[in-house]
């Protein structure tokens, strides 16, 4: 799996002209699903987001979690394109989990932040979705299961 995980104040994701998750201080997160991932990197996945030490402490020092620092809220958005091959100008998606393996995987990420105490706020699977955030930093890391 790979996520590109931002550190925001606010973040929101519209569907044909409504609203279908916000928050406020958390992570955006847009994750995608190889085909080749199962149980075990969502399992992974979801202990690094839900535990990254990235909010500063008294010293200004990045040494604080999410759910420490009052900021346990995800808007977690589903994103195949994170597998693209681009060797040529037009990507390729061969890489990305099909949706009957990538949806389950999908909300088994979601499940496993929500049982770490985490709201998680949610896009939809396969939608055309605008997704608007104020980023806090800006602060943007990727994750990718095969690095963890």
């Amino acid at each position: 799996m790979r996520a590109v995980l931002t550190r925001v104040r606010s973040a929101s994701v519209e569907i044909d002209g409504r609203i279908k998750g916000q928050i406020g201080k958390g992570f955006l997160v847009l994750l995608g699903v190889h085909e080749s991932d199962g149980e075990k990197e969502a399992e992974k996945i979801a202990d690094k987001i839900c535990g990254l030490r990235i909010f500063e402490d008294e010293n200004g020092k990045m040494n604080v979690n999410p759910m420490d620092a009052g900021a346990a809220s995800i808007l977690l958005i589903s994103q195949f394109t994170l597998f693209a091959d681009c060797k040529s100008r037009r990507p390729g998606f061969s890489k990305a989990a099909r949706p009957e393996k990538a949806i389950p995987l999908y909300e088994k990420v979601i499940a496993l932040c929500r049982e770490k105490g985490f709201e998680v706020q949610t896009g939809e699977f396969g939608a055309d979705m605008l997704v608007a955030s104020e980023n806090d930093g800006p602060l943007t890391i990727l994750l990718d299961t095969n690095e963890l």
